[in-house]
């Protein structure tokens, strides 16, 4: 079966909406604009419910199939961009300085309208298509909010699906990884308050830019002597702020990144080891070192059963060559992963002719790839709820 009828015939429109939706990314939390399109275009489409302001602009919409069921199939895509600036020079590039979709969110939400549009004309299923359109995926709780705000309450589902594109260079390929599938993370903040002193004296000092650059060096200890070699983890300093001349020994030095993990016990063990190391340092050299350290993303875990039945419903639009089960587990992380600890479901990657990475200010997607991916989305729906 190749891309569904319906969807096929609007390939203009999705571009078109992808485009537009490029061209005025929006960061976490902050998709007004985006949310009133997603909204807009639910209600054109003729879908039965539409529900906004969930987790302040989440969306969903909710279709009835034309025969009876209970069972409800819920298909989600994120809507926010990143703080970046655009590089790409395209005729739809960003407008909005400083935020880009350089992550293909805004693609992830053209599927879904996509889905959502054939799902409401069709109605071949029995039961009830419930389509989230999740803000603030990016490290901001987007998904917590929602299942905060009642999100399964108010609209149970089943069975839940997630899709991301994938920049490969491979055209409408499908992927998926069974079982624990993409990584948890934790992000951390450490300050450390020492004592400032002139440049030229700094005896008189507690250094923190030493301290700082001291405590990056041990912390990365963790991996190397306390984690087992065959335990996969990341930890990544990613941010070191301090002082403002020239000839000032600063009096703090912040210290920002992520740790990223498969299995409860490492990322227990990595946070233990990390305070342990910050409480040594500051006795060790005199000052107060805090630790913020939180849970940003849960490990992602895609249901075996439920890959296997996304990856017969993508078989029938790309063809059985062009799926595997075969994807490796990710260091990456997915907030659809708290999503994933509530209702079963899976989470996929569709390749594209695009092969600049994810978060990159030169991140390119090809649009071709938006009626494949949103025939994927309808065709689960259909085949989960046949009957």
């Amino acid at each position: 079966m190749p891309t569904l009828e319906i969807i096929a015939d609007s390939t203009d429109e999705l571009t078109a909406i992808f485009k537009d939706l490029h061209k005025h990314p929006e960061i976490g939390f902050q998709e007004t604009r985006t949310a009133a399109i997603v909204a807009e275009k639910l209600k054109e489409y003729g879908v039965d419910e539409v529900h906004t302001g969930i987790a302040h602009t989440g969306v969903v919409g909710l279709i009835k199939g034309k025969r009876e069921g209970t069972r409800r199939i819920g298909l989600r895509a994120d809507m926010d961009a990143l703080p970046i600036n655009e590089e790409t020079n395209l005729g739809y590039a960003s407008i909005n300085p400083g935020v880009m979709h350089a992550c293909g969110h805004d693609s992830h939400t053209t599927m879904l309208l996509g889905a959502a549009k054939h799902l409401a004309q069709t109605r071949d299923f029995a039961g009830t298509a419930v389509l989230i359109f999740q803000p603030a995926e990016e490290g901001l709780g987007g998904a917590r909010g929602m299942l905060e705000a009642g999100l399964f309450e108010k609209f149970p589902c089943d069975e839940i699906y997630g899709m991301h594109n994938s920049p490969n260079g491979q055209q409408g390929t499908f992927g998926i990884c069974k079982g624990t599938a993409m990584a948890g993370a934790s992000f951390f903040d450490i300050t450390i308050q020492g004592k400032g002193s002139h440049a030229a004296m700094p005896q008189q000092s507690r250094d923190p830019l030493v301290i700082a650059s001291a405590l990056v060096g041990s912390l990365q200890t963790i991996l190397s002597r306390n984690i087992a070699p065959l335990d996969a983890c990341v930890l990544s300093v990613t941010q070191l702020h301090a002082g403002s001349a020239y000839n000032v020994v600063p009096d703090t030095a912040t210290l920002a990144g992520t740790i990223r993990y498969f299995k409860d016990d490492v990322i227990a063990l990595a946070e233990s080891r990390m305070r342990e190391l910050c409480d040594g340092f500051g006795k060790a050299y005199g000052v107060t070192i805090n630790l913020d350290l939180r849970n940003v993303f849960d490990v992602l875990i895609n249901d075996a059963e439920l890959s296997d039945a996304y990856l017969e419903a993508a078989a029938d639009i790309v063809g059985k060559e062009n799926v595997s089960d075969a994807d490796q587990p990710a260091t990456g992380s997915e907030d659809f992963s708290d999503m994933l600890r509530v209702v079963p479901g899976a989470y996929c990657r569709v390749g594209h002719s695009g092969t600049t990475g994810l978060h990159n200010p030169s991140f390119f997607l090809d649009p071709e790839i938006l009626p494949v991916g949103a025939s994927i989305m309808a065709r689960i729906v259909e085949r989960r709820l046949a009957s």
